[in-house]
């Protein structure tokens, strides 16, 4: 049920809506693991892809006309007969595209009647299903995509578009594979699908709790441990749920007070729960769901998106943990209350068995070379095993709660689903009318031929789309939107698409529209604008080190010299130290306006990869001089005010 219906005070679902919206869940759920563990064809079930994924559709579409309202900030208690009835005309379409699409596709250029009746339909309930799901954002999207489609012919120079009649365009958007029964839609259910119930039976298996009480354990008695503990807790349940928001719930509830009683402001708390949070759809080896859908754009192995991300998303989060620590160090925040930290033998006593899942995960992944789908299902098997069997600090998974999750998760992917549906009509209108070659052409001609004035572009490009919108969607949009003008110029695809991922992922904490740092915000009770600048400088280094793996492909480990490979990270590793340091104002004592300009500077020095230029070496070694002089200078300050301070004997009070 939603979140308004669930408080206390609020009035009574219906039980029939209750009932209805659980069921859809279920069935939604139970269909996609059912295709994930290939239970169809051992069963002697052959149908296309295209035919499932419209059964799927139908589902789901049924129950977001269920669950969600015409009003989004409204409850829903009772089912009025419209939604019923989109309900209802959603499922049959779906079922009737399902069991006659061999039938539609074989006439398709003869127009069928059936086909674009059906296409009409589910173009104008997937639209008002993604702005009851998701919001208005990527309603506006497609609208203008859709409109720009049909008058594109008429535009001159280079976004002019082929002309298409507009039946003919919604039947290649309902129908064919490059639209909605496409290849978001198809990762969306097979792959995102699972991991969504993985998530959701760690999490209520007691996985999710081990987590954090491991985070605390580990980070608890070191300066400004309720900082850090936010940013190992959220780094680790943000690699499994991929959903922002769901992240800082299921941690920033607990870390904001903790860091709000440790000495943190309410500004400083919400901006570290909102960038640790954001960060976690970056790290390895789950990634959230994005990562599964830039293997099937790059048709490349997962495995080579995992590695990819390793070394970035390892200096974000070494960013936002220095730049915790020096703001602690600053304030004078110490560490947490002795009482409140777990021992850590006790928790890995207890705990230890939930790191198994991810030992399946991985081994079936990339030792076994399975799909993606089928490892999420083998990491499930493992968490009911441990939830039922063990639990967590004596709390024992119930068999109901395996049901639970199994609802959870169908509902749960509404949101996503739609998303899809919203990608498969961007992708198939850029296919069908040449939009897409045209975009690319138009942001190559705009950046002048200069790779950096193009990535700059690109760069604000992927942050102003992103607003409002949630990864998956971010990332598919930008996918068909810039990256193919970032590989026309001659930049990797790895390096292009893990480029569009960390500038759209960014538009969840950068102002004006900046998600994740207002929910966060509202959790701390801190003013949402202010936050989200404060997000942006704990999460500085999304914004930059995109530039310098595009460039230097040892960042992204696609490169075979080792010590080059070596050398690269370990620049890196040290400019952002310094840099954050800069930033903050602080590294042994509290910086001048002078040393942290220099400060930054150096780090930003050292930064340079060296394959950007022969410049980049002298470069390094000139920012490691500067860097180490400065450090060196505040360090022997430090301590000659220490020194200082201590009482010094004075002469004839001794014995």
């Amino acid at each position: 049920m939603s979140e308004t219906s669930a408080k206390s005070d609020a009035p009574p679902v219906s039980p029939a809506v209750r009932i209805t919206e659980r069921t859809l869940g279920a069935i939604l759920a139970l269909l996609a693991i059912g295709w994930a563990a290939d239970l169809y064809r051992m069963l002697g079930l052959y149908f296309l892809a295209e035919q499932f994924l419209a059964v799927i559709l139908g589902f789901a579409l049924a129950a977001v006309f269920v669950r969600y309202p015409v009003r989004r900030d409204a409850p829903r208690l009772t089912l009025p007969w419209y939604d019923a009835v989109a309900a209802i005309v959603g499922l049959a379409t779906c079922l009737y595209v399902a069991w006659n699409y061999p039938t539609i596709i074989e006439f398709f250029f003869d127009v069928p009647i059936d086909g674009l009746v059906c296409s009409w339909i589910l173009f104008v309930l997937c639209i008002e299903g993604l702005r009851r799901a998701v919001g208005m954002p990527l309603v506006v999207i497609v609208v203008v995509f859709s409109a720009y489609a049909l008058v594109g012919h008429f535009v001159p120079g280079a976004l002019q578009t082929r002309e298409i009649e507009v039946n003919r365009m919604v039947l290649y958007l309902g129908m064919d594979t490059s639209g909605l029964f496409g290849l978001v839609m198809l990762v969306g259910v097979t792959i995102v699908i699972p991991f969504i119930l993985f998530g959701q039976l760690l999490f209520n298996s007691g996985g999710s709790a081990f987590f954090n009480d491991l985070s605390l354990a580990l980070m608890g008695r070191y300066r400004g441990g309720a900082a850090k503990i936010s940013v190992t807790a959220s780094s680790l349940f943000g690699s499994i749920s991929g959903i922002v928001v769901s992240n800082i719930l299921a941690t920033g509830v607990i870390t904001i007070p903790l860091m709000k009683k440790a000495g943190f402001t309410p500004r400083q708390a919400a901006a570290i729960e909102a960038t640790a949070s954001t960060g976690g759809q970056l790290m390895p080896p789950v990634m959230g769901a994005v990562a599964f859908l830039m293997a099937d754009f790059l048709q490349r192995p997962y495995k080579d998106i995992v590695i990819a991300a390793l070394v970035p998303s390892l200096l974000y989060y070494i960013a936002i943990f220095i730049q915790a620590d020096l703001e602690a160090a600053k304030l004078g925040i110490k560490r947490v209350e002795e009482s409140l930290i777990p021992r850590l033998g006790g928790v890995l006593k207890k705990g230890w068995p939930f790191i198994l899942p991810f030992v399946a995960l991985v081994y079936v992944l990339f030792w076994k070379n399975e799909a993606a789908e089928l490892a999420a299902l083998y990491a499930c098997l493992v968490v009911v095993v441990l939830g039922l069997v063990l639990g967590y600090d004596g709390q024992r998974m119930k068999l109901r709660a395996v049901w639970e999750c199994i609802i959870a998760t169908g509902i749960g992917s509404l949101d996503i689903l739609m998303i899809a549906a919203a990608a498969g009509f961007i992708m198939g209108i850029l296919q069908t009318t040449g939009l897409g070659f045209a975009l690319t052409l138009f942001l190559v001609q705009l950046g002048a031929g200069s790779i950096l004035a193009l990535l700059v572009l690109s760069a604000l490009l992927c942050i102003v789309l992103g607003m409002g919108m949630p990864t998956l969607g971010v990332y598919v949009l930008l996918a068909v939107l810039i990256a193919p003008s970032l590989v026309e110029v001659g930049i990797s695809p790895l390096a292009a698409h893990m480029f569009i991922l960390y500038l759209g992922m960014m538009s969840m904490i950068t102002p004006p529209v900046a998600i994740a740092a207002f929910f966060a915000a509202s959790l701390a009770g801190s003013e949402p604008m202010r936050t989200g600048f404060t997000a942006m400088r704990f999460g500085w280094t999304a914004y930059i080190v995109p530039f310098l793996f595009v460039f230097s492909p040892s960042l992204l480990l696609d490169t075979t010299d080792p010590v080059q490979t070596a050398i690269a990270i370990s620049s890196a590793m040290a400019g952002v130290w310094i840099v954050s340091a800069g930033f903050i104002g602080y590294a042994f004592r509290p910086l001048s306006l002078p040393i942290r300009i220099g400060i930054i500077i150096g780090g930003f020095a050292l930064l340079m990869p060296a394959e950007i230029g022969a410049w980049a070496a002298w470069t390094d070694i000139a920012g490691l001089i500067l860097s180490v002089a400065l450090l060196t200078f505040e360090f022997l300050g430090a301590r000659r005010e220490r020194t200082a301070a201590v009482p010094q004997p004075v002469p004839g009070e001794q014995g």
